[in-house]
């Protein structure tokens, strides 16, 4: 015995090297095996190809029988009735027993059984040895009753093989009968066997693939018992070697008699094997394995006995696929009830990713794993024994590039050109979406085996010296001693039912995230008419307390001037606090105003100098606060593509607060300090502009930072700045608006720092529509910058400006009917 101590992670022969045995004609060789014989008739029943032994059948030449009808060779009954068989619908393919006949040789000869099948256009009788003359099937439930009895107690394919192996070897007489099955690859594993003392045994060990080439195997699924009955066999050839009706060599695939590769019969002798006979074990219309029997010398088994090891073969077959389909089902069912309770956890809960990750025992029992990861909204959640999250990335941006919906592997990092890691030898991964990165990956380790081969399957094929045909220019390995194979890198395999549990679940995930997402838009539905309905109101109310308000404050102040000789000093302070309430609320008003056209008013993009507003933004407040000292720092700035009326909303609030903030420097404490700035935006951000506004003035404890944005939220008492909490909240519904985002960082008596990121978005109107739009653009921007120097704040402005601002009508879902 011999071990390879190499590493091979494949379940294959290492270096098969290539040769034309795969692609030997098999199916025509032209000749038959010397222990029957063979003719093909014509429609009128003459011969018109045969066998060259016929001839000694018949007391005569072959090439005598050429011409003669079928009579001749096997007397008129038989052939009447091997002419009514070939006549007959169905005839095409599988062989049928005609009858039995004496050797019309006499003497102590067998008798012959008399085989007729028709395929590829062309009409064909063999004779092959028989136990007697009587009804063949009479004496074929006496040699098989003995399995047929046994069969139904046995309790698993390795089971039902061991009776199969017996009862075969006790029929036939067979020194050896094997019973093994392929794997996927096409290597066949010796399941069970039964031998006489004297005989290796194979059991547990393995024939490479190669070992029955590809042309071999389909004829095995068709022709489903094949006999050598002496690998010392001299051929005997057809007569004439092209069939008359074709012009070609005839097509023995149903031939029992067909004579078989000088490479197969070199590897019988090399494995010291005289006589052999093989039965088809086919499950599901796929060759499943093979019962092989071997014998140290020749060995011609009666038709009788080779049809009830065929027979066994059927019964085998059909079994192995009962209970084959019977442990799937059981075992599919199990895992459907796992399924079923992990659905059950992940409907009452509000996201899939925490119920999956909440039951682990479930979702790794699900398929068998011993651990998974579950990717989804840019986030890596895994449960049990997983690589690392760099490895995961590493497998996902393999995974991102394979096509289907559900992949598995046993030999990952041989697939995925990714490290080999313990943990994750095996994959079973399905893709959530076809757009977005979202999966949810099984893991299964390492499991090291060692694999048995009979004999070093490197050396299938070696040139032969002593070769007269192309086909005897290969020899088969000469040694069948064990060679082991340690496989490492691979995990278990993953069983057909996981696989499929697999695309259940994930069904039922998108099934359960559709759902989802239908709930969240019929929320998001339901969220957009109450806020139509909220800005609505809103609107409605700002727009009637306005006349109030200002009627409440002009009449204070009338109040004040006309009875202020009458009023005594208490009460002329309550008729200033009216009037300044009023102030304020109408204040308060026009900025609810604005905040409500700022969600419906229709955007007007253009490209936008910075440099030009924030001048006169600066401009504008020291003409309003004349006597600040305030230490204006402002960069180069970019040029934003965004609504140039509401980017001045944006940065005079900004401003607004960075002078209002500021207010408590002095010159002699340290003056005031704005910055104004621009980048380039970064990662998430790397396609946006960035503009900062900073100030040194009282800033604000970080804690609070997420209150900072909301409507009416404010930071500091109003007694110590004044304002209606509406500033801030403006700034990040018009950043939104515009695909960008808005924040801030601040730290009590050091400063604020408030930046907005806008995205990049290249225009390319035409020219009469760049004339328009910087046309009603510019008007705006004028008359936001009149109402400022009449005292209308320039969130007024944008409210009296957007309510005359055509094509402002807002996007609406459509609903279906109820």
């Amino acid at each position: 015995m011999s071990v390879n101590p190499s590493t091979n992670p494949s379940n294959k022969p290492p270096d098969n090297p290539p040769t034309d045995c795969a692609r030997e004609p098999i199916h025509l060789p032209g000749s038959i095996q010397p222990h029957g014989y063979l003719a093909s008739l014509d429609d009128a029943g003459r011969i018109v190809q045969l066998s060259a032994n016929c001839g000694a059948l018949a007391g005569t030449t072959a090439d005598a029988l050429v011409g003669a009808p079928l009579a001749r060779l096997v007397g008129e009954p038989a052939a009447q009735a091997a002419r009514e068989a070939l006549a007959a619908p169905g005839s095409d393919g599988a062989p049928q027993l005609v009858g039995t006949i004496d050797d019309p040789r006499g003497g102590e000869r067998a008798p012959l059984a008399v085989v007729a099948h028709r395929y590829d256009g062309v009409a064909i009788v063999e004779l092959e040895p028989a136990l007697g003359t009587g009804d063949v099937f009479s004496s074929l439930y006496p040699l098989v009753r003995t399995f047929l009895h046994a069969l139904q107690a046995s309790p698993g394919v390795e089971e039902l093989a061991r009776l199969a192996a017996g009862e075969v070897k006790r029929i036939t007489g067979y020194g050896r009968t094997l019973v093994y099955g392929f794997d996927e690859a096409g290597n066949g594993h010796v399941i069970a066997e039964a031998l006489d003392p004297g005989y290796a045994s194979y059991l547990d060990q393995r024939f490479p693939a190669a070992d029955i080439p590809a042309q071999a195997r389909a004829l095995y699924v068709q022709n489903r018992i094949r006999l050598i009955a002496d690998a010392d066999y001299a051929s005997v050839p057809l007569v004439p070697p092209l069939h008359p009706a074709t012009g070609r060599p005839t097509d023995l695939t149903w031939s029992s008699l067909r004579s078989v590769s000088p490479v197969h019969v070199q590897y019988m002798k090399n494995m010291g094997t005289g006589s052999s006979m093989s039965m088809s074990i086919v499950v599901r219309g796929k060759l499943w394995g093979l019962i092989s029997c071997h014998h140290a010398s020749a060995r011609l088994p009666a038709f009788e006995v080779r049809a009830a090891c065929e027979h066994i073969a059927q019964m085998l077959s059909l079994q192995i696929e009962a209970r084959e389909d019977g442990a799937q089902a059981e075992y599919g069912l199990a895992l459907r009830r796992r399924l079923s309770r992990l659905l059950a956890s992940m409907a009452n809960s509000e996201h899939f990713v925490s119920a999956l990750a909440a039951e682990p025992h479930e979702l790794l029992a699900l398929t068998g794993a011993s651990g998974a990861a579950i990717v989804f909204d840019g986030r890596i959640v895994t449960v049990g024994v997983t690589p690392d999250k760099t490895q995961i990335e590493q497998i996902l941006n393999w995974l991102d590039n394979q096509h289907g919906d559900v992949y598995a592997s046993e030999q990952l990092a041989q697939e995925t050109g990714t490290a080999f890691h313990h943990d994750a030898a095996g994959m079973l991964a399905v893709s959530i979406s076809r757009l977005f990165r979202n999966y949810v990956i099984w893991f299964r380790p390492e499991v090291v085996r060692a694999l048995k081969w009979a004999g070093d399957p490197r050396t299938k094929l070696a040139p032969s010296g002593t070769a007269t045909t192309p086909a005897q220019a290969l020899s088969p390995r000469a040694s069948f001693d064990v060679w082991t194979e340690i496989v490492r890198e691979r995990s278990l395999p993953w069983r057909a039912a996981e696989i499929e549990i697999a695309r259940e679940f994930r069904a039922a995930l998108l099934d359960i995230v559709l759902r989802r997402a239908e709930e969240l838009a019929q929320l998001a539905l339901e969220l957009g008419r109450a806020n139509e309905e909220l800005e609505g109101f809103s609107y409605t109310v700002s727009h009637d307390l306005r006349a109030p308000l200002r009627h409440i404050a002009g009449f204070a102040d009338l109040l004040a001037q006309t009875e202020a000789d009458a009023l005594s000093t208490r009460g002329r302070h309550f008729v200033e606090r009216i009037a300044a309430s009023a102030r304020f609320g109408g204040k308060l008003v026009d900025d609810l105003l604005a905040f409500s056209h700022m969600g419906r008013a229709a955007l007007h993009k253009q490209a936008v100098d910075l440099n030009r507003l924030v001048k006169e933004l600066i401009a504008d407040q020291q003409r309003e606060h004349p006597a600040r000292a305030i230490d204006w720092r402002v960069a180069t700035l970019c040029t934003l593509t965004a609504d140039p009326v509401l980017l001045h909303v944006v940065l005079r609030n900004l401003i607004d607060n960075a002078v209002k903030f500021t207010s408590t420097r002095t010159e002699d404490d340290a003056p005031a300090l704005i910055e104004i700035g621009c980048a380039p935006g970064e990662g998430d951000l790397a396609d946006h502009d960035i503009v900062f506004v900073r100030d040194n003035g009282v800033g604000f404890d970080a804690r609070y930072v997420d209150k900072l944005f909301g409507v009416f939220q404010r930071l500091h008492r109003v007694e110590e700045f004044e304002g209606t909490g509406i500033g801030l909240a403006s700034v990040k519904r018009i950043v939104e608006r515009h695909g960008g985002r808005a924040w801030a960082t601040s730290e009590l008596n050091v400063g604020t720092t408030v930046s907005f990121a806008i995205p990049r978005v290249a225009l390319a109107p035409s020219a009469q529509a760049t004339h328009s739009a910087q046309s009603a653009r510019s008007g705006a921007q004028e008359g936001v910058k009149s109402a400022a120097k009449n005292g209308e704040s320039a969130a007024a402005a944008v409210a009296r400006l957007a309510s005359v601002t055509p094509g402002a009508q807002p996007f609406r879902n459509v609903r279906k009917p109820d």
